[in-house]
């Protein structure tokens, strides 16, 4: 059996990110990492604030690609909805010291 995670990342400047993976922990890790090049390295998207799972790959994309033709005030009521307070949900999950970048 799979899981897989649909997940908004986001700044402190509530700029967010809306994204699919199997590996909820790994991807976050490159996110915190900024690893990757891109939108949320770009925006400082660091924060895990929102993410629900699936057992479906197919499932996972759909609602994805859902979420990101929502508009921001209906993607911002869905993460306030669980998350409030905009918390990182991933603030106690240690980044493997290879991914840590330096300053």
């Amino acid at each position: 059996m799979h899981q897989y995670y649909v997940y908004i990342m986001a700044s402190e400047r509530r700029i967010i990110y809306v994204g699919v993976t199997s590996d909820l922990y790994a991807r976050v890790c490159q996110h915190k990492s900024k690893l990757m090049p891109g939108f949320t390295s770009k925006y400082d998207c660091t924060m895990l604030v929102y993410y629900e799972t699936t057992e479906s790959i197919v499932a996972a994309i759909a609602r994805e690609k859902q979420l990101k033709g929502w508009l921001r005030k209906k993607k911002l009521g869905l993460i306030i909805s669980v998350n409030p307070l905009w918390a990182d949900l991933s603030a106690d999950w240690s980044v493997p010291s290879e991914m840590v970048t330096s300053t």
